[in-house]
This record gives structure tokens, C-alpha cells and sequence, in this order.
């Protein structure tokens, strides 16, 4: 499949402690479409703020971060894929995030905005697909930018907390992991937000 054509933007690699851990890997691969659909709907809701948020006060997006929020909303009826997630994936990959760039993505609120995106892009792949490689792919972006922010906040852990909220989506046990996922992705927008106010 051609999922990965057009949105290698020159990303600064990081330690290889952001790979989708095996135990979590397996059992996406291992299990039904709505374990999997939950999986990348937690993923996404972590990831929300840092497209919503910082993108959300630039003129011109309003529609842009509804379609994400809207998305990201229905990305948890997980009990049935979303109809329309093909027409949604085009919409989104007309998104400044995901448009490739000669430079490469420098500005620190573009590369997690980009991530945040990206994480979108192939949670709606799951849901169009069933595939588990790209809710792999949904778990590494996410992961991904968890190791970025690690790197530039002194202390943080949100590499660590990711891959616990990862394993706790796969787990059956899932009450409290929508609260989780957005009381996280409030955690990553401060982080983000006093590292850009720096």
C-alpha cells in the first residue's frame, strides 16, 4: 500500500525507544478492528492539542481544526468504522501539515502540529482499511513526537507515560482512558506552549 508516499518531510530521528513497543505491535496485529480503532483514537485524542491548539488561532484554519476536532470526536464510536474515512484522509492531506516541504519542518509548533496530523491521518487509515500497520504507524507518530518533547523539556516523561497509555488501550481495561488521553494531551500543549514561550 501506498500509505507513506508524500509525507516523509525530513524529520530529526530520535532514540530508538519511540518504536510501537512488541507486546503493543502484537496484539494490534493480533486483534479485531475495534481494539484497534480505540487504539488510534487514543493515540489522536493525546496528539488533538497540539494541532487544535496551536494551530487553532490562525485566520483562515477555523474549518481546518473542526474538521480534526469533529474527526478526532468520531474517531471514538469504535465500535464501527467511520463510512466516509477515505473522503476524510483526502481532506486532511490537503493540510499545510502534511504538505512536503524542500527544508523540512524546523519551527518547533510546525513539527508537532505535523505529528498531530500525521497521527490523524493514519488513525483515519485504520478506519478506512482496518490495517494494523497503520495504527502502528498512528502509535509511532505519536511516540515520536513524545521522544521530540522529551528531549526538549528538562525532566519530562511523556515518552514513558505514552508508551503506558499505549499498552493501557490495548489492555480490555479501558474506562478511564479517555480522560487519560485528554488530560495528557493537555499536559503535551503546556509543555509545548512554555517551550515555544522560552
Amino acid at each position: 500500500g501506498g500509505a507513506g508516499q508524500g509525507v516523509d518531510v525530513g524529520c530529526p530521528r530520535v532514540s530508538p525507544a519511540v518504536e510501537v513497543e512488541e507486546a503493543v505491535a502484537e496484539a494490534l496485529r493480533g486483534g479485531g478492528g475495534e481494539g484497534i480503532r480505540l487504539y488510534v483514537a487514543a493515540c489522536t485524542e493525546r496528539m488533538a492539542p497540539l494541532c487544535v491548539g496551536l494551530r487553532g488561532g490562525e485566520p483562515g484554519r477555523e474549518a481546518d481544526m473542526d474538521f480534526y476536532a469533529e474527526s478526532v470526536r468520531d474517531l471514538w464510536y469504535a465500535d464501527r468504522p467511520l463510512v466516509d474515512a477515505p473522503d476524510r484522509v483526502r481532506l486532511l492531506e490537503r493540510f499545510p501539515e502534511l504538505q512536503p516541504t524542500e527544508e523540512g519542518i524546523t519551527d518547533v509548533a510546525d513539527t508537532y502540529a505535523f505529528f498531530a496530523a500525521l497521527c490523524l491521518r493514519y488513525a483515519l487509515l485504520v478506519h478506512g482499511s482496518g490495517s494494523a500497520d497503520a495504527a502502528v504507524s498512528c502509535g509511532h507518530a505519536a511516540l515520536t513526537a513524545m521522544g521530540m518533547l522529551d528531549q526538549n523539556v528538562a525532566g519530562a516523561s511523556f515518552l514513558a507515560e505514552e508508551h503506558r497509555l499505549q499498552s493501557l488501550s490495548l489492555s480490555g481495561d479501558v474506562s478511564g482512558l479517555w480522560d487519560a488521553s485528554v488530560t495528557a494531551g493537555r499536559e503535551r500543549f503546556r509543555a509545548v506552549v512554555g517551550h515555544l514561550s522560552r
